[in-house]
């Protein structure tokens, strides 16, 4: 006997739904609604969801971004940080589009049939701007990010062909449960703050963009910017008298400078008022360019692998946060427009589940040529970012990298692109289609740290930094991973994935999946190759090197670096104990240290028994290093800490046996 369809009745109000719910009896009497949001949830996300106040400054520019701006300025007080001033050429926003984005938080004209009527989307598409750029912002929460910063702001705005501008100055509340207070029809809603708006007469009608002007900055986002924990015990170390011991904390190597705790005073760190990479007066982009540099050359002069909490202050790397983070060009070009012949060897990644990459013959072309490669797709005009004295770009560098002990010499690039149309799934599961085209190079030293892992960007923006786990990959390849930069470009998809705040990703949904496994088969072929690669250079140079003196001790610490690194051509970094502080060897990896911080000093070693054992010691010492440097462990800790500990191990070495 056929079964019955069951009989579906649709409520949409609260009432409603209660009493249909408790008439219902069994599955053939079905009560249909659709879910909706109670809108506290976008009263905390204008109260502030971000993690850091940089993330407030990556929104304003994306939203300039969209609106076909080719130059945002932002310029700040720093290092005082009271005030912010964003500033580009961009559409700008006509009374109808400002009282939109208002009275509609969380409702963006972006993406919606709103959109062509303000002026905020093409006519033809809602998902690009009016210029054709694929849009970033999805849901108009952008602008209040800034509550991140401040509760206080003004907008200025103004649209090409108007005699005035439009001017507002917003006042944000503080969220609080308390403050829900029933409306007229019942229902409880909360006032995300007040807003000021008046018109200007526009002395240039031709004019357009949006100027957005932070004032009263937080304390607590102040403090951050004014990288204010650091130099707070800075300050506490400078109060100590010699005889005191003081904090294991340095002074950054490069900042934009101090105040004192009324924000007032300018204050000098070893005589100097700021400490920069570039000089005042540089080029805005040739000044980012030596800021790019100045991490290089950490790894050239005495740290293999530099970290950026450890180089700069909040402020420098808050501004390669952001040049990573936006819709730019790269410091010395994109990697799919060089051509590789001569210093890296290139692949081809497979999309097959058992697949292996495929060397390619790249001679004479770049990649994007030989390979067919697109990224970035959709980008209309030029886009200029300038950020006080610098003229941001995306901080990677591929070529020219420093010579490493590794006997594979050049890097790896592995280049990957997919479409997958998930057509076994209905589109309201799937997402939809997913295409992107990805790269992951391999060279034996990625400098920074940060830059260790792979990066997602969606239409070129991205809002995670580098995932040093690639997406939780559970294979035990720490050090291979150390060893790989990976940018996943994708075109089409995983918009939906990519949760409010833009810093994380659903890891469930459908284009999560699919990205991650494709990843990790990725990993796979790079770690199959590269260790393919280093077995036949190793045996090569096994030949040219045979009969070499290696001390015991030195095989040891070549055995577990090798072993740790699962990987056969890889040396360990040397370890050097200069008397200037400085490298001394001429080519490879190596941490230095200033000898004296170390080694006690006593009267040299006079008989030839005494060199010897000084000498054994010191190899020793070195030994261990680079057992601990293999484990990740001497990274783990700062570098007076690293002198600390080895100093520590030198005295047990030496003290006498029973």
């Amino acid at each position: 006997m056929p079964t019955q369809p069951p009989h579906v009745s649709e409520v949409h109000d609260e009432l409603g739904l209660v009493a249909s719910i408790r008439a219902s009896h069994g599955t053939q009497d079905v009560v249909r609604t659709t879910l909706k949001t109670d809108e506290r949830v976008i009263a905390r996300v204008t109260d502030g969801i971000y993690r850091q106040p940089g993330s407030a400054l990556r929104e304003l520019i994306s939203n300039a971004y969209d609106a076909d701006a080719s130059r945002v300025v932002i310029k700040t007080d720093a290092p005082r940080f009271e005030r912010i001033l964003v500033e580009d050429d961009g559409h700008g926003m006509g009374p109808e589009a400002l009282a939109h984005l208002l009275l509609h938080i969380g409702g963006s004209a972006k993406r919606s049939e709103a959109g062509p009527g303000l002026g905020v989307t093409a006519s033809n598409d809602p998902m690009r701007s009016p210029n054709g750029r694929r849009l970033i912002g999805k849901i108009g929460i952008g602008l209040f990010s800034v509550s991140q910063l401040t509760h206080s702001f003004q907008i200025i705005t103004k649209v090409k062909g108007d005699d005035h501008r439009t001017v507002a100055t917003v006042a944000l509340r503080q969220y609080a449960d308390e403050d829900l207070a029933p409306s007229h029809d019942g229902e409880k809603k909360f006032e995300s703050g007040k807003v000021n708006i008046w018109r200007e007469k526009a002395a240039d009608t031709t004019s357009h963009g949006t100027t957005i002007i932070l004032t009263s900055i937080r304390p607590q986002a102040r403090d951050t910017l004014r990288s204010r924990d650091i130099w707070n015990a800075i300050e506490q170390n400078e109060s100590y008298s010699e005889s005191e011991e003081k904090l294991a904390i340095e002074p950054p190597r490069f900042h934009i400078g101090r105040v004192d705790t009324s924000g007032d005073l300018l204050k000098k760190t070893e005589g100097k008022i700021w400490a920069l990479p570039w000089e005042k007066g540089d080029p805005p982009g040739e000044a980012f360019a030596k800021l790019v540099q100045s991490v290089w050359d950490e790894v050239e002069q005495s740290t293999p692998n530099p970290q950026l909490d450890r180089i700069f202050d909040y402020y420098l790397r808050m501004v390669w946060q952001l040049s990573l983070a936006v819709p730019l060009p790269y410091v010395e070009g994109h990697l799919f427009d060089m051509d590789v012949d001569g210093w890296a060897d290139a692949f081809t990644l497979s999309n097959q589940p058992k697949g292996a990459a495929q060397k390619v013959d790249v001679a004479t072309a770049p990649l994007r040529k030989k390979l067919d490669l697109h990224d970035p797709i959709g980008l209309v005009g030029g886009f200029d970012v300038f950020f006080d004295d610098l003229k941001l770009a995306r901080p990677l560098k591929f070529k020219g990298l420093p010579a490493t002990n590794n006997a594979l010499k050049h890097p790896l690039v592995f280049i990957g692109k997919c479409r997958e149309e998930f057509k076994k799934l209905p589109r309201e599961l799937s997402g939809g289609p997913l295409a992107f085209e990805a790269y992951l190079f391999w060279t034996p030293k990625v400098a920074p740290v940060e830059h260790q892992g792979s990066l997602v960007r969606i239409h070129g923006s991205s809002g995670t930094l580098f995932d040093s786990t690639f997406m939780r990959y559970q294979v035990s390849e720490q050090t291979r991973r150390r060893q790989i930069t990976c940018e996943i470009f994708v075109s089409e998809g995983l918009d939906s994935a990519l949760n409010i705040d833009r810093e994380s990703f659903n890891s469930a949904h459908p284009h999560s999946v699919y990205i991650t496994k494709w990843l990790h088969s990725a990993l796979r072929q790079v770690a199959s190759a590269q260790k393919r690669l280093a077995s036949e250079v190793r045996e090569h140079t096994r030949g040219e090197s045979k009969g070499a003196a290696v001390s015991e001790i030195q095989r040891v610490a070549s055995d577990v670096w090798q072993r740790e690194a699962d990987d056969p051509g890889a040396r360990p970094p040397s370890i050097e104990l200069s008397t200037t502080g400085r490298k001394s060897e001429a080519v490879g990896e190596s941490y230095v240290y200033a000898r004296a911080a170390i080694v006690p000093d006593r009267p040299r070693a006079q008989t030839s028994k005494a060199k010897a054992r000084s000498a054994i010691l010191e190899e020793k010492l070195k030994a261990i290093a680079q057992v601990l440097a293999s484990f990740g462990l001497l990274d783990a800790v700062p570098k007076r800490k690293q002198e600390e500990l080895l100093k520590a191990i030198y005295e047990i070495l030496d003290a006498p046996g029973e």
